[in-house]
């Protein structure tokens, strides 16, 4: 008898290992099993079909019996269980057919029982003889699917059972398995059999390697069927457990595999990935090194990749590739970017001298160091002659030196130099970084050039008084600068309405320090302030003054200003008159004659100017409180009235309130107010935020209307946003409004970006919860200055350089704006759905884009997936997307809806190349929807009326069609492209 021998079998294309508990094939010695009652069963030998001799057991009383019942049992000896949960057993047997022995009565039977019983041990000998009586568990009835027939005489049926036989298999299980063993029974209850062979077994899971896992060898589960046992397996060398879609290990455990009731594995739970610097080898056997010149970032099952340019991994398995000397890279450099350098310095710096002040250019360095973040720091420093203090050692620039837009972080090339004293020799010294020059040893390389102003114009004027007022004009005063460093020609007045964009300002021109300024909206508030000119040029403006005109029909009013005014004129008239001589009142007078057009000459209205504008990042002042004084403008908190609480933000409670200055109307107003104990880095966040929203006047941008930081607590004053943020509002109101005005509504924050990109400010959470909306439904752009906390917060806004690179720019804007314009049209529905977050990640990643919202115009779509261009300097830029929609606007017929309004918005992400140009319905529509209207005529002229004709065109075509643009050429050839693909035949259906 062969007992725990491990063997491999085959089944269903799967290795299975079975544990032999008792076999009972090939033996031919006595097996000695018991029966019952003595001769039911008899062990014999006999010859096989391969005439090899086997002990079998035949049970054939069914003759000599007739009329009465059988009951012959035969018990196996006691089987080890050894360890297994289930046993398994294979008979090979015959039985001899009913039919051919002739007995009557029903005693014949063409099947037997199988039983099994389990013990803690063998039998005590003397219960021995009452062994087929014990509680035995029926397994099954084993009937024969063939039987063979009677012999044709007597010598052949007594020869039947042993030659020629006519084998049936039969397998069953039993368990599960409890104790230490078992034994198994066969009982007769009137059949003429044979059992040939008896195989007692386990299943068990072989030993494997599977997804760079070891699993062990697992005995299979005792319940059997489609029972699992679950293995855990051991990653192999350089290998570890695999995370899931969200960064997490999956449940916190190795891998698994599961062992059925066969012995086959199935269900896997889990794997393994090679890691950093270790790539798969051998199918999914093993983990090996990398090597040399070459690595492997991240875990994963990738191959290794080559050293980026200028580094080089000596030794294996490196992770990371490290620089070659003189190289090198950023922390926010990928490991799979190339070690850059330094740039080289600025080439040839020039200036243009402005009074006291200069504008410094140069040209990019020759060099750039293979990165594409240059910017450019400004050194100044002073250095006196030899006979001046100092003995000609040059020292930084003094405090009053100021350079626009900075000093540090330049973008431009180019910046302008204030407040230089004249007759001063200065060096200019111009550095050119990047992201890797505070990783070099060396110091930034530079340009200098020496400058000297021969001038020196005169410093700020200090104040604007206001003298009067009426329902349309202000009348204003202001002192002589402290410094007039000349004689003072004229002074320069700037006025502007703050409700509007302060570039929209206009200037007057007065040779004395008072200015009447007509032609003013009743009601509304101006800013203003002045600059001296003398022979050197302009000086700079002093601080901003704000005053506001009567309501129409109220009384002009004089202030008491005025009185002195009149007063101190009177009394310099009478000393000059009595100082004077009469040829020199004369004189004077003859002047005053040949000047009968002052009044009309010295109130010139000037537009704005074309310069360059820029923001003041406050981050840029030491002290957050000089930004805020610089940049808004105090408030008494004796004019504020706190009311009810109406929301948290950032730094504490945000109340309703009234503000009433003295001498203006009462208005409506937010308060933001800082907690009490708040740290000291919350205190300067706000400041700045305020700092930064006072430098912003549009119609369509959060206008602040003061701060208090004089006493505590802190607060920032802002209009009131009666409606709140644009997201909540549209959901509030779903189905209220017409596309005519939605569009409106996004052409007012598309304004608002316009206005900010013009001062190059870059805005980084736009959304639509950080637009507000007020009673007049009039959008306003607010949160500016707020910093994401990464780009995971902001992840269904942002672009893709923002989310890879963290990489903010106006084109980012335009991004973020297009997924805004979607949030309006499906009225505040959340971007993506209930998406999570690294599904998205991948749907961008493979070019996917949001689908039309319902009763969303396909014109207003199509523009919707122009800022979502890949390529960010495909994306449009905000004065265009603001004509866009302005010619929408004016087109209303164009805002028409393919969808009914009671569509539900899709929830599948629109294939890249999947664009509905076919709703537009005629070629005419397209070029319309695609901002090329003004080639329709030429398209009907030339025959070209559906889309099937426009998919042929190419390159060649388009000067016949009078398309010689090379921007309108590029944009058609892409929509071309788009159609052809939409038109394209169809694949092969898969059934």
């Amino acid at each position: 008898m062969v007992c725990s021998l491990w063997v491999l079998a085959l089944v269903s294309s799967a290795l299975a290992l079975e544990e032999v508990l008792l076999d009972t094939t090939g033996e031919t010695a006595d097996i000695g099993w018991l029966t019952y009652p003595p001769g039911g069963w008899d062990e014999v030998s006999v010859t096989d079909d391969q005439r090899r001799l086997t002990r079998t057991f035949e049970a054939c009383h069914v003759a000599r019996s007739a009329g009465s019942g059988q009951d012959n049992w035969l018990q196996t000896h006691f089987v080890e269980r050894r360890g297994v949960h289930r046993a398994h057993v294979r008979l090979h047997f015959s039985v001899r057919s009913c039919a051919s022995l002739a007995v009557g009565g029903g005693a014949c039977r063409e099947t037997f029982t199988l039983y099994y019983r389990q013990a803690d041990g063998p039998d005590d000998p003397d219960a021995a003889a009452d062994w087929h009586r014990q509680r035995w568990t029926k397994v099954d009835t084993i009937a024969a699917d063939e039987s063979f027939p009677a012999a044709a005489s007597s010598q052949a049926r007594a020869e039947a059972p042993r030659a020629g036989l006519q084998l049936n298999v039969k397998e069953r299980s039993f368990g599960p398995l409890t104790q230490r063993g078992f034994y198994v029974a066969f009982q007769d209850t009137g059949a003429c059999l044979a059992l040939v062979s008896v195989r007692l077994f386990s299943y068990a899971c072989p030993a494997t390697l599977r997804a760079l896992a070891s699993f062990p060898e697992t005995q299979a589960s005792g319940a059997g069927g489609a029972s699992l046992v679950a293995a855990m397996g051991t990653c192999v060398a350089h290998a570890e457990p695999e995370e899931d879609g969200v960064g997490s290990q999956a449940g916190g455990s190795p891998p698994r595999l599961h062992c059925n009731g066969e012995g086959k594995w199935m269900v896997a739970v889990g794997g393994c990935r090679c890691q950093p610097g270790h790539q798969p080898a051998r199918g999914d056997k093993a983990c090996q090194a990398c090597p040399a010149g070459s690595y492997k970032a991240s875990a994963g099952n990738a191959p290794c990749a080559r050293c980026p340019a200028h580094s080089h991994a000596p030794d294996p398995a490196a992770p990371v590739c490290p620089c070659l000397p003189g190289f090198y890279r950023a922390a926010s450099d990928p490991p799979e970017g190339p070690c850059t350098g330094p740039p080289s310095a600025p080439r040839e710096l020039w200036f243009e001298v402005q009074g006291s002040a200069l504008m410094l250019h140069w040209r990019l360095p020759r060099e750039l160091g293979g990165r594409g973040d240059l910017l450019f720091n400004v050194v100044c420093k002073e250095c006196p002659g030899p006979q001046e203090p100092g003995g000609g050692a040059c020292r930084r620039c003094r405090d009053e030196v100021y350079f626009d837009p900075r000093q540090r972080g330049l973008t431009e090339s180019r910046v302008l130099v204030g407040g230089l004293r004249a007759h001063v020799p200065y060096v200019l010294e111009v550095q050119a970084v990047n992201g890797v020059s505070e990783l070099s040893p060396d110091p930034p390389p530079a340009a200098a050039i020496n400058v000297t102003t021969s001038h020196e114009v005169p410093s700020a004027v200090p104040v604007v008084h206001q003298v009067s007022r009426a329902s349309d004009s202000i009348t204003v005063s202001w002192p002589q600068p402290e410094r007039a460093n000349g004689n003072i020609l004229d002074y320069q007045l700037c006025y502007y309405d703050q409700a509007e964009d302060e570039s929209r300002s206009f200037t007057l021109t007065s040779e004395t320090n008072t200015a009447t300024v007509t032609h003013l909206s009743p009601g509304h508030i101006y800013g203003f302030r002045v600059r001296a000119r003398t022979a050197a040029g302009h000086g700079p403006y002093g601080s901003k003054a704000y005053f506001q005109t009567l309501p129409l029909g109220e009384l002009s009013t004089q202030l008491p200003e005025r009185l002195s005014l009149v007063v101190g004129s009177i009394l310099g008239a009478l000393a000059f008159l009595l100082l004077g001589a009469i040829s020199v009142l004369a004189l004077v007078f003859r002047r005053k004659q040949r000047e009968t057009g002052y009044t009309e000459r010295l109130q010139q209205h000037s537009g704005p100017g074309l310069g360059v504008k820029y923001y003041i990042d406050p981050s840029a002042y030491e002290d957050p409180c000089q930004a805020v004084r610089e940049l808004a403008r105090e408030v008494d908190p004796a004019y504020i009235k706190l009311e009810e609480v109406i929301g948290t933000g950032s730094f504490g409670d945000v109340r309703r309130g009234r503000l009433q200055p003295r001498g203006r109307r009462e208005q409506a107003v937010a308060i933001q107010a800082l907690w009490a104990g708040a740290p000291e880095n919350l205190q300067t966040a706000l400041l700045g935020r305020a700092a930064m929203l006072g430098q912003f006047q549009h119609p369509n941008i959060l206008r602040l209307e003061g701060v208090v930081t004089q006493s505590r607590p802190l607060m920032v004053l802002t209009e009131l946003m009666e409606l709140g943020p644009l997201d909540s509002f549209l959901r509030q109101r779903e189905g209220q409004f017409s596309s005519l005005q939605l569009v409106a509504m996004q052409r007012g924050v598309a304004a608002a970006l316009q206005h900010l990109a013009s001062f190059s400010f870059v805005h980084r959470a736009l959304c639509a919860h950080s637009v507000l909306v007020n009673s007049h439904l009039v959008c306003k752009v607010a949160r500016l200055g707020h910093t994401p906390q990464g780009p995971g917060c902001i992840l269904r806004w942002a672009a893709p350089e923002v989310i890879a690179h963290s990489k903010h720019s106006t084109a980012s804007d335009v991004w973020s704006f297009g997924v805004l314009m979607w949030e309006v049209m499906s009225y505040g529905e959340r971007p993506y759905w209930d998406m999570p977050d690294q599904e998205v990640l991948r749907a961008l990643e493979q070019e996917f884009r949001l689908p039309p919202p319902p009763g969303c115009p396909p014109g207003l779509h199509l523009l919707m997936l122009d800022t979502w261009h890949k390529d960010h300097a495909e994306r449009p830029h905000f004065d265009q997307l603001v004509a866009a929609l302005d010619k929408m606007i004016r087109k209303p017929e164009t805002l028409q809806a393919v969808g009914g309004p009671g569509d539900r918005p899709s929830q599948a992400l629109l294939d890249p190349v999947a664009l509905d140009f076919l709703s537009l319905g005629s070629p005419r529509a397209w070029l319309s929807a695609i901002g090329l209207e003004c080639y329709q005529d030429n398209f009907a002229r030339l025959g070209l009326c559906s889309f099937s004709d426009i998919a042929q065109l190419s390159l060649e075509d388009l000067p016949a069609l009078g398309v010689t643009l090379a921007g309108h050429q590029k944009k058609l050839l892409h929509n071309v492209q788009l159609l052809q693909q939409r038109l394209g035949p169809p694949g092969a259906v898969e059934v």
